[in-house]
């Protein structure tokens, strides 16, 4: 099977969506698929683990670069650019099947094709994660995002979501109820998997001394749908008790949160304990999670968990919030973690200072994820997406009465 991936970026970009498209990719080599990545962080051709990579990037002073700086005209730069850029390797050599993500719908301009069945793996829908007031701008390039985002999923030979829960929610936003399954195309669960680098050094990762200062571990950027802030307001609550001896001190590492993003106006007690990192290579990720006692992932939704999915990895107690469907599954049903009732400060301080202060706890939650941990693989991912791509080929060749594209 010869596949299409588009992707915002790939590895060595640190990002969520850069590893989920690593992992996708190099689980469908192993299941011997001619894999291309379109990505849109640079420029140029390579190959890198038997995944072809064609660079995307739109130079600013482009037509396109210009076209970017226009209100929610400029969503459309992208996926001209990747339409452009697929539809010219498919004509030299066509592709059985095409993949994109749905955030900001770079895969848009391909939806609907009868020679090119396209499919949208969800992660986070733009929607989730902006700002509740914003400029009269913004609100227009919002409204334009979320239209994009429907129509590519409208268009789409088959959807792929990281939980159940996942995939019933998106088709609320998207208004997909009753469409998908109706008329024959698939909507499957499909989770993500780790690298076998993460693996690797995740199994050989022994739990460090339960010595203070305790260290707690978050990753990812400081916006509302992370919890950020409640983290922030958590520690806040939490430092005072240290200075009395009520607690064992602690240090928050902020991995993707540069010195910039903090709050205004942090307590000194509070911002003695909190260690921004801004952004790393994974080498750094891996010494993180290593060193950490906790990790805190207190997001309202995570689509892909990641996050967790490392954290379980590596045996390290998490303390997440149950709004989250995907922490409900990840971390509430195997026991690797705490749950906060609430994405807020108090139900996030209250489970930190727990398991801050039980060794007794850690070392429960520790057996509980080593335990869960190991069942993220690329043969499961690869097996699984396959079966998917072959139900949009189905799906599109019966809608179109002819068996277009190539088996």
């Amino acid at each position: 099977m010869r596949t299409a991936l588009i992707a915002w970026d790939y590895p060595p970009s640190p990002s969520g969506l850069s590893t989920a498209a690593r992992e996708i990719a190099e689980s469908l080599v192993l299941q011997g698929c001619d894999v291309t990545v379109f990505t849109g962080d640079r420029s140029g051709t390579s190959v890198s683990e038997g995944v072809r990579l064609i660079g995307c990037e739109i130079p600013r002073r482009s037509r396109l670069g210009r076209l970017r700086t226009y209100a929610a005209l400029g969503h459309l730069a992208a996926p001209l650019r990747f339409r452009d850029a697929v539809l010219a390797a498919h004509v030299e050599k066509p592709f059985d099947v095409v993949e994109a993500t749905n955030w900001y719908a770079p895969g848009v301009l391909l939806a609907g094709r009868p020679d090119l069945p396209l499919v949208t793996r969800n992660s986070t829908p733009a929607a989730w994660s902006r700002e509740s007031v914003q400029s009269p701008r913004n609100r227009l390039d919002s409204w334009a995002a979320d239209r994009l985002e429907r129509r590519q999923a409208m268009g789409s030979a088959a959807l792929i979501s990281n939980t159940a829960e996942h995939g019933r929610r998106v088709e609320r936003l998207y208004a997909l109820e009753g469409v998908a399954g109706r008329d024959g195309r698939a909507h499957d669960t499909i989770g993500l998997s780790l690298a076998s680098s993460i693996l690797e050094r995740a199994g050989k990762a022994a739990y460090p001394a339960s010595v203070p200062p305790f260290r707690i571990l978050f990753v990812g950027r400081a916006e509302p749908r992370k919890g950020f802030a409640e983290l922030i307001e958590a520690i806040g609550l939490l430092a005072p008790l240290v200075e009395a001896g009520q607690m064992p001190d602690f240090r928050l590492d902020l991995l993707g949160v540069p010195e910039e993003d903090l709050p205004a106006g942090i307590a000194p007690a509070t911002r003695s304990r909190l260690n921004p990192l801004g952004r790393q290579p994974d080498g750094t990720l891996f010494d993180l999670y290593e060193a950490a006692h906790v990790v805190a992932a207190p997001s309202r939704y995570e689509s892909f968990g990641l996050v967790y999915q490392e954290a379980i990895a590596f045996g390290r107690p998490v303390v997440a919030s149950a709004e989250d469907p995907s922490a409900r599954d990840f971390i509430g049903k195997t026991g690797a973690g705490l749950l906060a009732e609430r994405t807020d400060g108090p139900s996030i301080a209250h489970q930190l200072r727990h398991v801050l202060q039980s060794g007794e706890t850690r070392g429960r939650l520790r057996r509980s994820a080593l335990d869960a941990a190991g069942t993220f693989t690329r043969a499961t991912l690869g097996q699984q997406t396959v079966a998917l791509y072959r139900k949009a080929i189905a799906h599109t060749a019966g809608s179109n009465g002819h068996s277009g594209g190539r088996r």
